[in-house]
């Protein structure tokens, strides 16, 4: 497969870029072709503003939606943009790596989605009726493709179970699984979680790095998360509700937008030797 890394660390020594060389090792000696945008190494311009947009008329009011799709359709988007663009269509697998800094992806990563993914590339396309809602969720670009995510982060794995005080770690990566890769139409498999990573020690990385070259390994076969398609007849169109005889009694939140029986959403690693902290 061709794969794609996005990386988004700024520090060349950290924890997150050792084990990024480990996913690129492995999956290299699986034989699979691998390319890796490092935002931090690529000053990537995080802000989508009016210079990314040179169609733009001065006096024109930027509406970012329009004005990528503008610029899409013309072929008119910045160089940078294009690259990541061509990479995207180029990978049969695409990996977002990232430390989880409060709660979420660092802010270079979402300015990469929010630049490369235009209007016409990663949304705004496919049928808009009262029948088909567009091409999305399950649908879209990326359908065929498979994307995950490989995420560190320096609190407890109790921390974010079901009762933990952050929250269930499904729960918080559900906007970026969910909104953002399953939404273009990637097929995503769990996330690699791994928790408690700061100050891990050499035997703590060593069993790390053997359980993120078995994720690598089976990168083309593990089975996706069991999202429900949005024009598979599940939802209501156009309120795009469940159904309600789809929802289980009590059920609610995130869950509900999975198919029963599916896999679970993460497969998370919980490493030894380690202190807390969230700059992983």
């Amino acid at each position: 497969m061709n794969v794609l890394l996005v990386f988004a660390h700024p520090e060349p020594l950290s924890l997150a870029a050792s084990l990024r060389d480990v996913a690129i090792g492995e999956l290299q000696a699986e034989g699979h072709e691998v390319r890796v945008s490092d935002l931090y190494a690529m000053r990537w311009k995080p802000e989508a503003d009016r210079s990314d947009f040179p169609l733009l008329a001065p006096e024109q009011r930027l509406k970012v939606a329009a004005a990528s799709g503008q610029g899409f359709a013309a072929g008119a988007m910045t160089d940078d943009v294009k690259t990541e663009q061509d990479k995207l269509d180029w990978a049969d697998a695409v990996i977002l790596q990232f430390p989880l800094w409060w709660y979420s992806m660092p802010a270079i990563l979402k300015g990469w989605i929010d630049r490369v993914y235009a209007y016409g590339f990663a949304y705004g396309v496919g049928e808009h009726s009262d029948r088909h809602w567009g091409d999305r969720f399950g649908e879209g670009r990326f359908v065929g493709k498979r994307a995950m995510l490989i995420v560190t982060a320096g609190g407890w794995k109790e921390h974010y179970s079901a009762r933990g005080i952050n929250g269930p770690i499904d729960d918080l990566l559900f906007p970026i699984n969910h909104g953002i890769l399953y939404y273009p139409g990637f097929d995503v498999l769990p996330p690699f979680v791994a928790y408690r990573v700061d100050r891990l020690d050499d035997r703590g990385f060593a069993t790390l790095g053997d359980a993120l070259k078995e994720r690598m390994r089976t990168l083309g076969t593990t089975d996706p998360i069991a999202y429900r398609r949005q024009n598979g007849g599940d939802y209501e169109i156009p309120s795009l509700m469940l159904r309600p005889e789809l929802a289980s009694e009590g059920a609610s939140g995130f869950g509900l937008h999975l198919r029963d029986g599916g896999p679970a959403a993460s497969f998370p690693f919980e490493g030894a030797s380690l202190k807390s902290s969230s700059n992983s």
